[in-house]
């Protein structure tokens, strides 16, 4: 074969629509183009809640995902306040996923908005224009895709890539692109665990590829600490799979307008949210084997707990025992401004 003859290899592409909840609310609403809107809650900046997704023209005022709705309003007075219509983005998330599927290629769904590929291609950045085009003309939403030799590579590559653009990283580039920066950069490390790295003098992306895994191991755990380490080096051989995701759980919370002093209140209203979630397993047909609670403190100090039931269960007097006595164990002479009820489901048959 000549050399200058492009081999065919597997490249993992990830695909992130931009700015998606805000965007399709702007195809909704096109007097909104240009302008800057948050969607959260009910759309009331007044109200309590948090932020969902904010246009790019409100990110310029430090608008961003769980900001709480009042203080985005201080940043951005200007912005349009929207509520969430889960209904409508699940429509817009179906036609963007179908959409990618008629590419004939393996399609690993993450969310609403994001989805690993599957491809064999010789010219990976010709195929993610591609991508960008079907998606376009299907549901008139952009997207950016990274281009990556595996999944943690991919997922990365793609905030290099925002907005409507696309970026490589793979192993030949890696250490070029990641090595001074900071652990959190790293898909699958959060704020807490970097803060965990830190009092291990460990700060960069190139420290933890070359942390001692030992040491790793017993600060952090016998798995998570090599797992950790392995992030670090962008090492990585899931395969994109397209069995389609499961959920493990169903929750369902409250943000309480006004704090909750009384805990008669609270107990009343994981009542109701414990109805609500046995509701959804019923529908499911997918029985709890574990019920969890989550209480926020005012003014925003947040705890969970949780226990595993006797048997699976869906029965609503099940679900509502659990959590009562798991809020039985609170502080309860702190006033409450979010109360969340969990259930963890049993794994389908096949």
């Amino acid at each position: 074969m000549p050399d200058n003859v492009a081999m065919s290899r597997p490249w993992v592409l990830h695909v992130d629509l931009d700015q998606f909840i805000a965007a399709v609310e702007v195809l909704r609403r096109p007097e909104l183009t240009g302008r800057p809107v948050v969607v959260g809650g009910r759309g009331d900046p007044t109200e309590r809640g948090v932020v969902s997704t904010a246009s790019y023209e409100a990110r310029e005022f430090g608008v961003h995902s769980g900001l709480p709705l009042r203080i985005a309003a201080r940043k951005c007075p200007e912005a349009v306040f929207l509520p969430l219509d889960g209904p409508a983005y699940e429509e817009a998330s179906t036609a963007v996923m179908d959409a990618l599927r008629s590419l004939g290629v393996i399609v690993e769904v993450l969310g609403w908005d994001e989805a690993f590929l599957g491809v064999e291609t010789d010219d990976p950045e010709r195929f993610a224009v591609r991508v960008q085009k079907t998606v376009l003309a299907a549901t008139r939403l952009h997207c950016s895709v990274g281009i990556g030799d595996n999944k943690p590579r991919a997922k990365i590559a793609t905030d290099f890539g925002k907005p409507r653009g696309m970026f490589r990283l793979t192993e030949e580039n890696w250490s070029d692109v990641m090595a001074d920066r900071p652990t959190h950069a790293l898909w699958g490390i959060g704020k807490k665990t970097a803060k965990r790295l830190v009092a291990l003098d460990i700060t960069t992306v190139h420290e933890l590829a070359r942390a001692d895994p030992h040491l790793l191991a017993a600060e952090l755990g016998p798995t998570m600490g090599p797992w950790y380490r392995r992030l670090g080096r962008g090492d990585d051989t899931s395969p994109v799979d397209a069995t389609p995701y499961v959920p493990r759980g169903r929750s369902r919370e409250t943000t309480f307008q006004h704090d909750l002093s009384d805990w008669a209140d609270v107990a009343a209203e994981v009542r109701r949210l414990a109805g609500q979630v046995a509701d959804d397993l019923v529908s499911l047909e997918r029985p709890a084997t574990r019920v969890a609670v989550k209480v926020r403190y005012a003014p925003f100090q947040t705890h969970t707990r949780s226990v595993t039931l006797a048997e699976p269960t869906s029965e609503v007097e099940d679900i509502a025992a659990a959590a009562l006595g798991l809020i039985a164990k609170l502080d309860h002479d702190r006033a409450v401004r979010l109360i969340g009820v969990r259930a963890e489901m049993s794994t389908p048959s096949r």
